[in-house]
């Protein structure tokens, strides 16, 4: 008897494109990864963060001022209990006459979640602008629960810095998208021509280039009127940042239409009647879109340091708003800041968001770089 051997059947070949053998190098890249989930956490916690926070960052308390940050507990007296806090007994040092806080451990203070604010001026926020609430995760329905402390006015710490969040990592976003838009189009437009509009185009980013880029920054940011309101600030200090922000971005774009008009398809596109906008936007740009997604991501921590540089010397975003760099603003002494070093605070959120950025950007660009593999 003999057996018949049927013939196997082809297997399908899995056609992988550029971008899945991108996203898959950059899955193996560990630290990339983690930076990218740091920064969905932090954007989440900025759109969440009225929710979040168990103040609003304008109410003060007047009893309160450099109140050190509460730990929580679970034991009182030896019996298990609900997280709870303890609260201060205020008193005054005789030497320096300044305020000083215990802990009363006499009088535990239970922590409650998903608790209405009291009252409607100081607990009501936005979510995204349209949804109004006075619900909060968690807080104290009486005494006090600063968890990360308080500044010189008694304003809670950590609701100023979830709150700060949102102006301090959109400020980036928003930035990247003004200057990438003026730097892709003068720049694309600057090499594509050539000709008398490449040159126009090239001195104006030669002058803008021969600036320092700090002065100009601390020049730009006082045209900003100081009786502007504070959504107005935010707005100018984002013009200031992408003003400065597109002249370098436009002379590489510049570089990399020049080499990729000359190649053959879009010689071809040319010889075969395409006008000269669908050249570039369908032949072209799609071309450079790894090359832009680095860029942009590389560029983001650029603009948080900058708008922190500004809001820590006074010349960025004003109160009521607040910040991280604004935050940062009063831990210039350095008598305050050893006394109360949780004022430091917003500062390594600022380190960690600024290297997430700087990692994730790293692993998109090996990811994206065929020619290293």
């Amino acid at each position: 008897m003999t057996a018949t051997l049927s013939p196997t059947a082809p297997t399908a070949e899995v056609r992988q494109t550029p971008l899945s053998l991108a996203l898959r190098r950059f899955r193996r890249n560990k630290v990339g990864v983690l930076s990218f989930w740091v920064l969905v956490a932090l954007y989440v916690i900025a759109i969440f963060s009225g929710f979040l926070s168990p103040y609003s960052i304008t109410a003060q308390h007047q009893d309160n001022p450099y109140q050190r940050p509460q730990a929580v507990h679970v034991v009182h007296q030896g019996k298990l209990m609900r997280p709870f806090v303890y609260g201060f007994k205020k008193s005054r040092d005789p030497v320096t006459f300044k305020a000083t806080f215990a802990p009363d451990t006499s009088r535990p203070i239970p922590i409650l979640f998903f608790v209405r604010g009291d009252d409607p001026t100081e607990s009501r926020y936005s979510l995204l602008g349209v949804f109004h609430s006075q619900w909060h995760l968690f807080g104290v329905k009486e005494g006090f629960y600063f968890p990360l402390g308080t500044d010189k006015f008694g304003r809670d710490l950590l609701s100023r810095m979830l709150v700060g969040a949102q102006v301090s990592l959109t400020v980036g976003v928003i930035g990247v998208l003004i200057s990438f838009a003026i730097g892709i189009v003068l720049g694309g437009v600057s090499g594509y021509f050539g000709g008398w509009v490449d040159n126009v185009i090239q001195r104006l980013v030669e002058i803008l280039l021969s600036f320092p880029r700090l002065p100009i920054l601390l020049a730009l940011s006082t045209i900003i009127p100081a009786r502007w309101p504070s959504t107005w600030v935010y707005l100018g200090i984002v013009a200031v940042l992408a003003l400065i922000g597109w002249a370098g971005l436009a002379r590489v774009v510049r570089g990399q239409v020049i080499s990729a008009r000359n190649v053959d398809y879009v010689q071809a596109a040319r010889g075969l009647g395409a006008s000269d906008l669908r050249v570039i936007l369908r032949h072209i740009m799609p071309n450079l879109s790894s090359f832009l997604i680095v860029t942009a991501t590389l560029a983001l921590p650029g603009y948080i340091l900058g708008e922190s540089a500004l809001s820590f010397l006074g010349l960025g975003i004003k109160e009521p708003m607040t910040s991280w760099g604004l935050l940062l603003k009063d831990a210039q002494n350095f008598e305050t800041l050893s006394l109360y070093p949780w004022l430091l605070l917003p500062g390594v959120l600022i380190v960690i968001s600024v290297l997430a950025f700087n990692f994730m950007g790293d692993a998109l660009r090996d990811a994206a770089d065929t020619q290293s593999r």
